[in-house]
């Protein structure tokens, strides 16, 4: 297993690479900005750098009422 290959998947959990195309997957840190992504947890976003956090509305619940 070389550098090459751990750079790949590495690469791979944040952007998405199709044709000519590059898409960033997860979303950044409106905070530190570019290069910067921030995790996904069941509930809310947060960034490991700066601890920023966003908590998303569960949409089970509505559905639910």
């Amino acid at each position: 297993m070389g550098k090459d290959s751990k750079t790949k998947n590495g690469v791979s959990k944040f952007y998405k690479i199709s044709d000519n195309n590059v898409e960033r997957i997860k979303r950044e840190c409106p905070r530190c900005g570019k290069g910067v992504f921030m995790a996904e947890h069941k509930d809310r976003l947060t960034c490991g750098k700066c601890s920023y956090t966003e908590f998303q509305k569960e949409q089970s619940k509505k559905n639910k009422s």
